[in-house]
């Protein structure tokens, strides 16, 4: 079996000069919307990039924007007034992405505060001044609302910043605004639509408009593809980073579980849920996870995670390079699925051989169905257990404060969020005791046996390899509102049981469309896989930037 074979009704948790006047501009017609969506066939549909507003900003980096504030060609406002007037042309007109949700409408002062300190005192670190995206399932106390993208959260302001949130700002980051992203992140019902949700419909994927970004965390891989924002931050359970990641041909890091604090973010899963980099650059995403890592008392597993996590990961770039590492290819299950994939994945694997690697198949991981339904299970009961206590922790004004009223809102309200999928996981894991049920108890024993013991740390080490390489899943298909997602492979689910890091990197594109790499390694390798995709990208240089093309040309090898 493959690292993660997707099935259907089995795997939906894979995939969550004002602003304020801009904001509610770009959302018109778009939110709660139950009609299809329509793919654009205008004057944008298949534009070139550049044909946008602030076309010199497309596929700049962190550091590019950086250089441009410290020669003063740029300065924070003009950055943020850029983005935005690029947002508003493409979200929900041009090729109406739907990727972004609101706008910060403190963006433009936090940039003029942000520039002054640049002027007193320099630059607080890479990300001063830089405008930055956040999925809408992580809290920030300001203006901006987080959702999950859901109108049962409609109007809920949290108390408090998430933990990622926090350090972006202590870092000089500009939360520029909230992306849209699979509702519920993905954990409604096993029909979803990834990049749907009741608050922004439904998102799309710049590369071929009528193909889903995947998800959860579809608005992030949709507007960083489109260069809306620097960079942007996405959360996953299983999937949810490095699928819209690998879909909008971008770098995604799903780090160890721990290396970032959970903290104020809507959950899935106490054992699973991390927060991570979505970005155009090996570097941006390194500069990012540096700014996010760290200890937090309101995670206990990010105790383990102040251990390991270091502030600058940039210092792996490059260093050491790679000649003589062990890397192992996980052919069950992922490769023969897809010839065109199959090519690509193939010619990258020469690469790494180029690069001085060596590249051995690795072993069959062992039980992977098995793994597939015991995860299935913790997430069931993990989900009930940590969405009551963040439900019951919101405001009395909050709609709901827990999932037994979330499921009722719903029922209520079917004609605006239910329009085409229902609530059958939210009804199932309604159904689940608490965390100290047998059930719960020996699924979660079986799933970290199965994808550690037996799994990830037998391979890796019975091998002596220093990490894994595979494709990172099937290419994005049609958006299907009527049956949902088509679901084809990936390779997620390993590493997002145990908890272990995993990376993609742009690798190619079939018929236009973007193909990923994935490097899985041992808790706590970021540094060593961040010097491998590092590697890898800079000596293929794959990515390349959307077009906005209506359809894909399947007639297209490339």
């Amino acid at each position: 079996m493959t690292l993660k074979d997707h099935r259907r009704g089995t795997d939906r948790r894979t995939f969550i000069t004002t602003s304020a006047a801009l904001g509610a501009a770009f959302l018109t017609g778009c939110a709660g919307s139950a009609n299809p969506p329509q793919v654009p066939t205008g004057p944008c549909a298949g534009s070139s990039p550049n044909s946008f507003p602030a076309a010199d900003l497309e596929e700049l980096t962190i550091s590019d924007l950086q250089g441009r504030l410290g020669n003063r060609q740029e300065s924070s406002r003009s950055l943020v007034e850029k983005y935005i007037a690029r947002i508003d042309a493409m979200n929900a007109k041009g090729p109406e992405l739907r990727a972004v949700l609101e706008l910060n409408p403190d963006a433009l002062e936090i940039a003029d505060k942000l520039d002054r300190e640049r002027a007193a005192k320099g630059p607080r670190s890479a990300l001063h001044g830089i405008p930055i995206l956040l999925k809408d399932n992580i809290d920030t106390a300001d203006k901006m609302t987080t959702t999950a993208g859901s109108l049962a959260l409609s109007g809920s302001i949290p108390a408090k910043d998430s933990t990622v949130a926090a350090r972006l700002r202590e870092a000089g980051a500009i939360l520029l605004g909230k992306t849209n992203m699979s509702e519920w992140a993905n954990f409604r019902s096993n029909r979803s639509s990834s990049g749907w949700s009741s608050r922004g419909g439904q998102c799309r994927n710049p590369y071929a408009l009528d193909r889903t970004p995947i998800g959860s965390s579809s608005g992030s891989g949709s507007a960083i593809a489109a260069n809306l924002a620097a960079a942007a931050i996405g959360t996953e359970t299983d999937g949810s980073i490095v699928c819209p990641s690998y879909a909008c041909s971008l770098v995604g890091i799903k780090p160890t579980v721990g290396l970032v604090s959970r903290a104020g973010i809507i959950p899935i899963s106490s054992t699973q849920d991390t927060a991570g980099p979505m970005a155009r650059t090996v570097r941006d995403a390194a500069i990012l996870l540096g700014a996010l890592v760290g200890a937090d008392s309101r995670d206990s597993m990010s105790a383990e995670g102040v251990k390991h996590g270091l502030r600058d990961y940039t210092q792996f770039l490059g260093r050491e390079g790679t000649r003589g590492l062990r890397i192992g290819v996980v052919r069950e299950g992922l490769f023969g699925r897809n010839s065109r994939i199959d090519a690509v994945i193939e010619s990258a694997l020469k690469d790494l051989k180029y690069l001085g690697m060596e590249v051995i198949d690795a072993p069959e991981l062992p039980k992977m169905d098995e793994l597939e339904k015991s995860e299935w299970e913790v997430l069931l009961y993990e989900f009930k257990a940590t969405l009551n206590a963040y439900l019951a922790g919101l405001s009395e004004r909050t709609q709901v404060k827990t999932l037994t009223e979330l499921i009722a809102w719903n029922d209520k309200h079917r004609d605006e969020v239910m329009p085409y999928f229902g609530q059958e996981l939210f009804i199932d894991a309604e159904k689940k005791g608490d965390l100290t049920s047998k059930e719960y108890v020996d699924a979660l024993a079986r799933c970290r046996e199965l994808s550690r013991t037996k799994g990830l740390d037998s391979v890796l080490d019975g091998q002596k390899l220093d990490a894994l390489v595979a494709p990172t899943g099937s290419l994005p298909w049609l958006i299907d509102m009527l049956n949902g997602d088509s679901f084809g492979f990936a390779a997620s689910m390993a590493p997002a049981v145990a908890g272990y890091p995993h990376i993609t990197v742009p690798a190619g594109y079939s018929a236009g469309l973007p193909v990923g790499i994935s490097f899985i390694g041992r808790p706590w390798s970021e540094p060593l896989l961040l010097r491998i995709a590092f590697a890898y990208e800079q000596a293929t240089k794959a990515r390349r930037a959307p077009r906005f093309l209506p359809t894909a040309d399947v007639s297209t090898p490339r």
